[in-house]
């Protein structure tokens, strides 16, 4: 049997994906290396444990999380248009609610999870000031449904991005 030759950075894909659809149960050498069509002792090559490659995979989670961050920082546009951009790149982020379910049990989770949220709460505060919204709890409401809303049933007639965006035109009617 063949293996196909890997990669740090292919096993956190593969974990990341794992997460996503099989849950952290799923993070182990073993699961990860029956996906991937290769042995444990791939895994052991490039990690060594698996709560090493857990730190690795939050690590990465949370540096794509931050550049994203960055990203729109750098973006054109006014505040407003930022502060939409932002909620879309937060709602595309579909390895967050795995990472948030994650940390009701892993420690490592939950600190990757506050560091992610707290850079993300500081940068909609900020566009929410630029606006002239000085109350930074619009910024908590408005982050706080963004994270809720990927747990709501979808629907064809209502989608998070439409929902977010009625929020945020609503806040902002409030300056």
């Amino acid at each position: 049997m063949k293996h196909a030759r890997l990669n740090r950075e292919k096993w956190i894909n593969a974990g990341l994906t794992a997460l996503r659809s099989d849950g952290p149960p799923a993070l182990r050498a073993e699961p990860l290396a029956r996906r991937l069509g290769t042995t444990k002792g791939s895994f052991y090559w490039h990690f060594a444990d698996v709560p090493a490659f857990h730190d690795a995979l939050l690590d990465h989670w949370k540096s794509r999380a931050f550049a994203d961050v960055v990203a729109l920082l750098e973006g054109q546009g006014n505040a407003a248009t930022r502060l939409q951009d932002f909620g879309a790149h937060v709602l595309d982020d579909t390895t967050a609610p795995a990472i948030r379910s994650w940390a009701q049990e892993h420690k490592g989770a939950a600190d990757a999870l506050a560091q992610v949220d707290a850079e993300r709460l500081t940068y909609m505060a900020t566009l929410l000031l630029q606006l002239g919204l000085k109350n930074p709890d619009f910024a908590r409401a408005a982050y706080g449904a963004l994270i809720g809303m990927p747990m709501l049933p979808k629907s064809k007639r209502h989608d998070s991005a439409n929902a977010y965006t009625a929020l945020i035109d609503l806040v902002l009617a409030l300056r």
